[in-house]
């Protein structure tokens, strides 16, 4: 869950709020973040602490912990299907990646299991 926490972040949603997350980035265009990358790569960057972070980036980098370690109970559908998506996306497009931050998000690998088990199930 941890990794499908990123996707939320790519998203934009971030601080969290009393029950919820913010939805303050659930319009932004991840299809068009997804789509280039120049945009994804700089996310990535933001992520693993080695480059320039967008607000959204800022919001993620503070809001992941509580996701992971909540099974992301915050997230709106919206963002727990924008997630899916970009989860997907890394996974099957930039394998390096993943296993990067998933390496850096998800040492133990508990929450990219319970991902991995939900996708298949």
């Amino acid at each position: 869950m941890k990794i499908a926490l990123l996707v939320v972040c790519l998203v934009g949603a971030a601080l969290a709020a009393e029950q919820r997350y913010t939805s303050k980035y659930d319009n932004i265009d991840v299809d068009k973040i997804l789509s280039n990358d120049r945009i994804l790569s700089q996310y990535i960057k933001c992520l693993m602490e080695e480059g320039n972070c967008t607000n959204e980036g800022k919001e993620l980098k503070k809001t992941l912990p509580d996701a992971l370690a909540s099974g992301c109970t915050k997230c709106s559908e919206k963002q727990k299907a924008q997630t899916e998506k970009v989860l997907r996306h890394l996974s099957k497009n930039r394998p390096r990646d993943w296993a990067r931050l998933k390496a850096k998000y998800d040492p133990k690998g508990e929450y990219s299991k319970k991902y991995e088990s939900a996708r298949s199930a």
